[in-house]
């Protein structure tokens, strides 16, 4: 049966040459997306700032509803239709969207790092990425095989095929499915599918393209229980992340633990951090997550 590691685990992002967490504090964070800088909450940088100077081309400005809303705010040109960057060899389109962030999660890198390693040694492999937004987690598995992309939003599936043309991956065998998480998941057990690896990172609440209504307290649990149908012992993973709920990463891992004693492998949880540039940079808490892995 899996076994449920109690302790916490810090999933760590780094900075590269498109990316960086430039400062923190104040309830804000300073980034740096390729040539351009940006300014955005974070209600978990508690700390005072380092640096003096926010330098930045723009600002989120957030809402006074503390469940979303709010505008950017540029001091300096910004390309509207967005600017080319890449993550390994990887290329995409980063954006300031009227959600706040930009087109991808750049915390998000230590963990397509971490599924391109169980992965490893099986070219062949058939991945599920669901809220699979903008593409770039499925074209970083693509390396690895098959991919089946799921996001209910039509326009961030057409943005991951614009990301997978401008990688030079068009020919990735990667399915671009516009559908409803839950509902595609559960046609997937009826036809007895398997997969080696499934990664989900469900919103908080959202909408499926027939206007079906998500929310995480509801449907997370379900959701979890159907993938575990689509993994067996000869599977490789399943990755979830969840951000901006008022949940710990332990209830995560519980409930993994609790899908998949009858299967072998590891239930890991804690959370996702994203260290600052330079010397002594601090560690910022983005999302928590929780992991199934096969060990051995």
């Amino acid at each position: 049966m899996a076994q449920l590691i109690e302790a916490p685990v810090i999933l760590e992002g780094q900075a590269w040459h498109d990316y960086g967490l430039v400062d923190s504090g104040n309830g804000r964070k300073l980034e740096r997306y390729g040539g351009y800088r940006f300014i955005r909450p974070e209600a978990q940088a508690m700390w005072a700032p380092r640096r003096g100077d926010w330098d930045a081309h723009g600002e989120f400005v957030p809402g006074s509803d503390e469940d979303g809303g709010g505008r950017w705010r540029f001091d300096k040109d910004v390309p509207g239709a967005g600017w080319p960057l890449c993550w390994r060899e990887v290329n995409f389109t980063a954006q300031c969207t009227p959600f706040r962030h930009l087109g991808f999660f750049p915390d998000m890198a230590p963990v397509w790092d971490w599924m391109r390693t169980q992965l490893a040694g099986k070219d062949d492999a058939q991945t599920l990425n669901l809220f699979g937004y903008t593409g770039v987690g499925s074209l970083a598995l693509s390396e690895c095989g098959g991919v089946t992309h799921v996001d209910a939003s039509k326009k961030s599936v057409a943005q991951a095929q614009d990301n997978a043309a401008l990688a030079g991956m068009a020919d990735r065998p990667i399915r671009w499915l516009v559908d409803d998480a839950a509902k595609f998941t559960a046609r997937e057990v009826r036809r007895a599918r398997r997969y080696d690896g499934i990664i989900l990172d469900p919103p908080k609440f959202g909408r499926g393209p027939k206007n079906e209504t998500w929310r995480i307290e509801e449907g997370l649990a379900p959701l979890v229980s159907d993938c575990r149908f689509l993994l067996d012992e000869n599977s490789r993973f399943l990755f979830l992340t969840v951000y901006a709920v008022r949940m710990s990463s332990l209830a995560l891992g519980g409930l993994l633990a609790e899908l998949f004693t009858d299967l072998p492998g590891t239930v890991e949880h804690g959370d996702l951090a994203v260290r600052e540039e330079g010397e002594k940079g601090r560690l910022l808490p983005t999302a928590i997550f929780a992991r199934w892995r096969i060990t051995g």
